[in-house]
């Protein structure tokens, strides 16, 4: 692979800026200055620094995100902030995006990557990957109410399928569910003559949000959390 390309994928630096540090002797690759942008690398075994900061190869990266009200599940957006807007620019730089949508004043759990195949399999909705949130409601959930919600209601213009609802107070509790349609939630709570007044996605495809996370920030995921994705699909027949 060519230097200036490994650097750019890496989300370091554009490759006309490649360019300028190898004329400048920025960048070593196993110790020897590269004085050529187009040097051939070999990505996987090659010990790069790029500015005295030493260069680790990833073609892919996931991100895992404690969201703040009032961001949009995006990577731009005219006039409000943008979840990315929240990660270091080398993530921008690699084309991390969110993996699904939470509504602008949802809050919580929310994942990014480059991996568009990934993201693509873990939102499918023949691949009924789970996904939890806690919530507040504007009037208490009786019993008859959480079992219809919990049987599938008509939200307009789509019958929810299936989900779970575990109650911890009379107007609070979990949900969980297999599929995200646009203001799902909200909807299928409006469809039973009530309000959602607060919605805190929890854990998605196995991944809890760390209680230590704080609101707008985030870390990357580890090697277990990514097996729990994988292993999400591949329980559903789904191989990565």
């Amino acid at each position: 692979m060519r230097l200036d390309r490994m650097l750019s994928e890496c989300g370091v630096a554009t490759r006309s800026e490649v360019a300028r540090a190898c004329r400048k002797g920025l960048v070593l690759v196993n110790g020897i200055p590269a004085t050529r942008p187009d040097l051939q690398v070999d990505e996987t075994t090659a010990a790069v620094t790029y500015c005295g900061a030493p260069v680790r190869y990833r073609k892919f990266v996931y991100l895992l995100l404690n969201k703040p009200s009032g961001y949009i599940s995006a990577t731009e957006d005219g006039s409000d902030p943008v979840v990315t807007d929240l990660l270091p620019a080398e993530y921008r730089r690699m084309g991390v995006f969110p993996c699904g949508r939470l509504d602008k004043y949802t809050v919580g759990l929310m994942l990014l990557t480059n991996d568009g195949d990934l993201s693509h399999r873990l939102l499918a909705p023949k691949n009924h990957v789970a996904k939890s949130y806690r919530f507040s409601c504007e009037k208490p959930l009786s019993e008859a109410e959480k079992s219809a919600l919990e049987a599938g209601v008509d939200i307009g213009d789509y019958r929810t399928k299936p989900c779970k609802i575990e109650m911890t107070a009379p107007c609070e509790g979990e949900i969980t569910i297999t599929e995200g349609k646009y203001h799902q939630i909200k909807r299928m709570f409006e469809a039973a003559d009530n309000k959602i007044t607060f919605l805190e996605r929890i854990s998605f495809g196995g991944i809890v949000l760390p209680p230590d996370l704080e609101r707008g920030h985030w870390r990357e995921l580890t090697e277990d959390e990514l097996d729990l994705l994988k292993k999400s699909l591949k329980d559903k027949g789904n191989q990565t």
